[in-house]
């Protein structure tokens, strides 16, 4: 049986190249505190994009999603869901309010993160929510012919109380007794709360709310801002190679979690450098709508697309920028490039 350990095994992860990148993301907590002392207006609009697109790629990974207008009605809850999809996203969004809100307040303990997946269920009328796995569940991977191989072998049903207990006791501990920075110790954890799997359904999406949780618990609230699931979606069949990579010999004790870690920070400081670039955009909101889109298309190399453009500026509205994008084409600045949704920008 797998053994939790936070004692011996963060030892061998202190490598160069991860003390290098534990220093930027130390330094990008500093400045993000800098931000929101200062800039508190700025940051009310990456924080009601950021939760449209967090509710919208965790969900999305695991083929759960609704048309865009639909979505951010959801967010919004200017509406109630009419579908499993649109229940479940609900869920998400709820239990993503929670955490955002009561971050300090919420342990990661068993009777909380059960109440965390309840939550996401709570517009389901399944009976999966709140409860763990009554049967035991592989993780496959399906194959273009269709067929399945199993990648995994999570930990069977009747031991997973136990482990669950084991991890968060033996996580508690190591975060209390301060030897390790939490940064280390938070991809341990997530990637053993995934092989221990404890949910029938819902294991993806509780990862993802429990990778935040922690993160904000150990100040790191760049997750607010920038979407980290978003960041996950976007390079997912790396975050798939890094879970399968990590996860090999688990039972056994002897899994490497070096690849998930290094997946885990590199997505963290892509997260912190994406943040320091808007709020720069943002604070420079007195410079007219159309010259900080130039402005951005000119520090963009090769191609950016219209919803890029709207993710940087959250404040302007895509009326604004698809009138911007058609002045600098006719002015020779820009070209256009691919059609439909493919359709992109680039500097001449």
């Amino acid at each position: 049986m797998h053994e939790y350990d936070f004692i011996n095994r963060p030892k061998d992860l202190l490598t160069p190249e991860v003390v290098a990148m534990l220093t930027r993301l130390h330094e990008g907590r500093g400045r993000q505190e800098l931000f929101i002392e200062a800039e508190p207006d700025v940051l009310t609009a990456l924080l009601e994009v950021a939760k449209v697109q967090s509710t919208d790629a965790s969900n999305r990974i695991e083929g759960i999603y609704t048309t865009d207008e639909r979505l951010r009605a959801l967010v919004q809850e200017k509406v109630q869901p009419r579908n499993r999809n649109e229940e479940e996203i609900s869920g998400y969004r709820d239990v993503l309010a929670t955490i955002h809100e009561s971050y300090e307040y919420i342990a990661p303990r068993p009777n909380n993160i059960l109440q965390l997946h309840r939550d996401l269920y709570s517009f389901s009328s399944s009976a999966v929510g709140g409860a763990y796995k009554n049967s035991d569940n592989i993780i496959a991977e399906k194959k273009a012919d269709g067929t399945e191989t199993i990648r995994f072998r999570p930990v069977p049903a009747f031991q997973t109380a136990e482990a669950i207990q084991d991890l968060c006791n033996k996580y508690n501990d190591a975060i209390e007794a301060g030897t390790y920075d939490p940064l280390v110790l938070m991809p341990i954890f997530i990637l053993d709360f995934l092989c221990i799997h404890p949910f029938n359904d819902g294991n993806g999406r509780m990862s993802r709310l429990l990778t935040l949780l922690l993160l904000y618990r150990a100040g790191f609230i760049v997750g607010k801002y920038i979407s980290i699931e978003m960041l996950i979606e976007k390079s997912k069949d790396s975050y798939y190679e890094a879970l399968q990579e990590s996860s090999q010999n688990w039972h056994e004790g002897d899994n490497n979690y070096m690849p998930f870690l290094k997946y885990m920070l590199g997505i963290l400081v892509k997260a912190y450098n994406e943040f320091e670039d808007r709020v720069e955009h943002l604070r420079y909101r007195k410079v007219s709508k159309p010259e900080r889109i130039k402005a951005i298309i000119e520090r963009t190399p090769g191609k950016i697309t219209k919803k890029e453009i709207a993710q940087v500026c959250p404040d302007i509205s895509l009326t604004t920028i698809e009138r911007t994008l058609a002045d600098l084409v006719s002015s020779g600045f820009i070209s256009k490039v691919g059609e439909g949704r493919a359709t992109a920008y680039v500097k001449k």
